[in-house]
């Protein structure tokens, strides 16, 4: 079970300050690996310890989950320290940021029919005039 290490949750516009930021940064691509089976979409991210993440505002409920490693993880019940096996059930309009503090795979899952990965990312996800359609991804020195 994941832990809630700070009940404090960040506002909408302290994500978009630090996302602001981060777009100053060099960003980092992540190995990333797709999965489709009739009515879902499985999104799986190999994360080096350091990554941070701003994530896509998200049109539709969806699963994240850690599937090794640790992630400390915002979500709206405050910062919660993700361990392998622990899932994180993501609302519509949710707007996250995620810190890898060991390396870590995160998987996300959504409901879909499409195998097309831009319309995918086009039809799921908000995007931010910050953000064209990738997430922010930079890595830090921990």
């Amino acid at each position: 079970m994941s832990e809630v290490i700070e009940t404090t949750v960040p506002s909408r516009e302290q994500i978009d300050r630090l996302q602001s930021e981060m777009v100053k940064m060099p960003q980092v691509e992540l190995q990333t690996e797709h999965y489709f089976v009739p009515g879902m979409y499985c999104r799986r991210v190999f994360r080096p310890a350091g990554t941070l993440i701003v994530g896509k505002i998200h049109k539709q409920p969806h699963f994240f989950l850690c599937a090794s490693g640790e992630i400390i993880a915002w979500t709206e019940k405050g910062m919660r320290k993700l361990q392998a096996g622990d899932v994180v059930e993501c609302k519509p309009g949710t707007k996250r940021v995620t810190l890898a503090t060991q390396d870590s795979v995160g998987i996300t899952i959504h409901k879909t029919e499409e195998t097309d990965l831009d319309k995918i990312e086009r039809s799921e996800e908000h995007t931010s005039e910050l953000q064209s359609h990738l997430n922010l991804v930079c890595r830090l020195l921990l």
